[in-house]
């Protein structure tokens, strides 16, 4: 009975979040073998993200805001847009220096390794992740996980579409022995470990806490106190750390999360690409292109390749976060609409490769105006509610005229469904914007 139970595949998807998963399960002799471990959790991470949301409602505690949840939500969707339509950039990479470099080919299905492999990528993690914080160009695109002022597991989520660009490098020098089914396993096993220690519970694990990042380990990381700053680096293991010297251990005073400098918006484009925008105004500036690229994110000229931490902002209790305030129905209508969108989500994962690459574009696309349209609601941009209405009535005009014939029958519900829910939409915002111009025409008027 619990030979069943553990091989099942709830089991499976469950124990990979833990990296619970033996050799044997996880070697494969090819690289199209490897199963997409990060597309496949999407399930497990609602049930984990719905469960400790429920658990900080009842408890009171406020480390979920709607606003923060789906705008780290949404950056993980974005994370995982491109490798709908093309392969991954690293695998790709890696395979490469594979086949045409390696000075030697261990086997496949060695438990040797599979070990190997498991310590090395984390290896190679740590040193991405500490010059993704000590080189300005990897900052750039790290910083999007960096940018939440809530800590919690949807903060995990919260990932640049870019940053695969510039980890790849790091991991290179392990194509030279070991074969690209394996590191493939573990680099997607090794980000999945990073999903639950993204919580503020205070749980401990014992002489495990040497060895292991574990949550209290990655809230000091997720930190902007003076203590907490360029620390904790590592993915699976905390061993790197402590060899060298970037470890700290929590400690009592209150970790504030989020960026040094806030950066007070929840339109998920912007979040990813401010940075870069940043760093072009400096260039344009007269500042040196050079240091701009390469020195630290805290660098100003005259000062070490690092900067100055004493130039970083001073915090201040108790902590403000950037929380424009919606009516309760707004949120509500948010939340409907996103889960809407990881079922467009879901659904391009599975049918990619039955539909041409232009329709799949024409998707992803659609998806990424539509988790702008929900970051401007939240932001409360004035033009927010007509691009929504806009984006609705496109969705209710395409699924009466286009979608509907190509539904399964045993789904065939989902068409009438669809329209009826987006209409109630375009309804809700035309009374939504007709009250508002009312309102603001009476307020003209008193004045």
């Amino acid at each position: 009975m619990i030979d069943i139970v553990w091989n099942s595949n709830v089991s499976k998807q469950v124990r990979r979040m833990f990296y619970l998963l033996t050799p044997t399960e996880t070697s494969f002799e090819h690289a199209e073998d490897v199963p997409e471990y990060i597309d496949e959790s999407v399930s497990v991470f609602l049930s984990f993200l719905i469960t400790e949301s429920i658990l900080s409602f009842l408890l009171s505690d406020h480390h979920y805001r709607i606003n923060d949840s789906i705008t780290s939500s949404s950056a993980g969707l974005f994370s995982r847009l491109q490798g709908i339509l093309i392969n991954s950039f690293q695998s790709v990479t890696y395979k490469w220096v594979y086949d045409n470099f390696r000075l030697t080919e261990l086997p496949w299905d060695s438990a040797w390794t599979w070990f190997l492999a498991f310590l090395f990528v984390d290896f190679g993690y740590y040193w991405f992740h500490r010059m993704a914080h000590e080189v300005n160009i990897i900052w750039a695109s790290h910083q999007v996980h960096h940018s939440a002022e809530d800590y919690n597991l949807s903060t995990a989520l919260r990932q640049s579409l870019v940053q695969t660009y510039t980890s790849w490098i790091f991991y290179l020098p392990l194509a030279l022995a070991i074969p690209t089914s394996v590191f493939i396993t573990h680099n997607e096993l090794n980000l999945l470990y990073q999903f639950w220690i993204h919580t503020q519970c205070r749980c401990k694990l014992g002489p495990l806490e040497y060895i292991l990042n574990t949550p209290t380990h990655h809230r000091v990381h997720h930190g902007r106190n003076p203590y907490c700053i360029d620390k904790n680096y590592g993915g699976v293991l905390i061993i790197w750390d402590r060899l060298f010297g970037t470890f700290q251990a929590e400690e009592k005073e209150e970790v504030v999360f989020g960026l040094t400098v806030p950066i007070n918006t929840f339109e998920p484009l912007e979040i990813q690409f401010f940075y870069f925008k940043k760093m072009w105004h400096r260039i344009q500036n007269g500042e040196n292109i050079f240091s701009v690229l390469f020195k630290g994110p805290s660098w100003k000229p005259g000062e070490s390749r690092l900067g100055n931490p004493k130039d970083r902002p001073e915090i201040k209790f108790p902590i403000k976060k950037y929380d424009p305030k919606l009516p309760f129905w707004c949120n509500i209508y948010i939340l409907l609409h996103f889960l809407t969108m990881i079922g467009l989500f879901q659904y391009l994962l599975t049918s990619k490769k039955l539909m041409s690459q232009w329709s799949v574009l024409a998707g992803l696309l659609f998806i990424v105006f539509t988790l702008s349209c929900f970051g401007r609601l939240f932001d409360k941009r004035w033009h927010a509610p007509y691009l929504e209405m806009i984006r609705c009535g496109f969705v209710f005009f395409i699924s009466t005229m286009f979608i509907r014939p190509y539904i399964p029958k045993n789904l065939s519900y989902m068409g009438p469904c669809l329209q009826v829910f987006y209409l109630a939409s375009i309804i809700a915002w035309i009374i939504y914007i007709t009250g508002s111009q009312k309102e603001n025409s009476l307020r003209i008027k008193i004045q």
